[in-house]
């Protein structure tokens, strides 16, 4: 199991109550709205063909339009409760991004004010680098501990959270594979096994003690490639994206897409290559200290659903209740509607 998420089995000890989050949901489904809007450029003239792409928590919920030939598009079917950001361009101009927008049901809101002004006059040079930002950035998230001491390193708070590097990818899982806590979820997580005598290792202090080696291996592979070597070729980010905002089940459904959906270290959701490639790595490596009668496609598969089942549970955990048991994290301002 990744050493990101078998913490989560701790966390889920002391935190039983976290189980209503996940309650389902059986109203029916409320009316979608929709959004319109004209471009234009500094002299208030329309640009037909701009592109207007609409992102939202999932893939699903994102949709490309070309406005018409006097500026106008519209996005419609949207549905109400969930944040949406509305961004705008088009050749020789600067990209125009709205604040965050949520639609009551059946809301038609007309976005006012979208005038695109033409790349050198947005042009700026800064004094600090993406990647010093970045560093920043995983410093202040290595002092992110739940209840002060289990690590919390991969939950981003701040919406406007910078790509990270390779190297900040291998930091991160090379700092979160050795901390203390780590060792300990790996032992917790072997007592539940060897408890429930899984694998053939055996009884006994020798048992567990593979039982803890294999877990730990397991969770060294998956963060490494899933969380650092895939994530850096593939330039996806490893991290939990906090949400905060929106429905009870929009929260729900982003925190449990994690496995599925990622960020790209272009700011864009994608599919989540980088993590489903750790699970089958982690599990297919097993093969080789993993006792004969258990090999297989069977562990594999099995590893890997263990993996993507704690990922939803720490998505859960993440986005409703580790926040506040984090006190570097609730000393950030909330996430409002309407902020960026």
């Amino acid at each position: 199991m990744s050493a990101r998420y078998c913490l989560c089995f701790l966390i889920l000890s002391v935190f039983v109550t976290s189980a209503a989050v996940s309650q389902q949901i059986s109203a029916p489904e409320p009316q979608t709205g929709a959004i319109i809007g004209t471009v234009t450029d500094g002299n208030d003239g329309t640009l037909p063909r701009a592109t207007v792409a609409l992102e939202g928590p999932s893939l699903a919920d994102s949709q490309h339009v070309e406005t018409s030939d006097n500026g106008f598009f519209k996005l419609d079917h949207l549905k109400p409760g969930i944040p949406y950001h509305v961004n705008v361009g088009a050749s020789g101009f600067a990209d125009w991004n709205s604040p965050e927008v949520i639609l009551r049901p059946g809301q038609y809101m007309e976005l006012t004010g979208i005038r695109l002004r033409i790349a050198t006059a947005v042009t700026t040079v800064s004094a600090v680098s993406p990647e010093e930002l970045a560093t920043e950035q995983v410093k202040a998230e290595e002092q992110q501990r739940v209840m002060g001491f289990i690590p919390n390193y991969y939950a981003v708070y701040d919406r406007n959270a910078v790509p990270l590097t390779p190297k900040l990818k291998f930091r991160l899982a090379l700092k979160t594979s050795i901390n203390p806590v780590t060792f300990l979820g790996s032992a917790f997580v072997a007592g539940f096994a060897q408890a429930a005598n899984f694998h053939d290792y055996g009884q006994g202090a020798k048992g567990f003690g593979q039982r803890m080696g294999a877990n730990y291996a397991n969770g060294l592979t998956d963060i490494m490639i899933g969380g650092a070597i895939l994530p850096s070729i593939l330039h996806q980010d490893p991290r939990y994206f906090y949400q905060g905002t929106g429905t009870k089940k929009s929260r729900t459904l982003h925190a449990l897409s994690t496995p599925f959906i990622c960020r790209g270290d272009n700011g864009r959701l994608q599919p989540n290559y980088s993590s489903l490639g750790g699970y089958v790595a982690s599990g297919a490596i097993a093969n080789a200290y993993y006792p004969a009668s258990n090999r297989g496609a069977g562990l594999v598969l099995s590893t890997a659903f263990t993996d993507i089942t704690a990922n939803m549970a720490n998505g859960l955990l993440q986005e409703f209740v580790l926040r506040k048991f984090t006190p570097s994290a609730r000393n950030q301002p909330e996430l409002e509607a309407g902020s960026k």
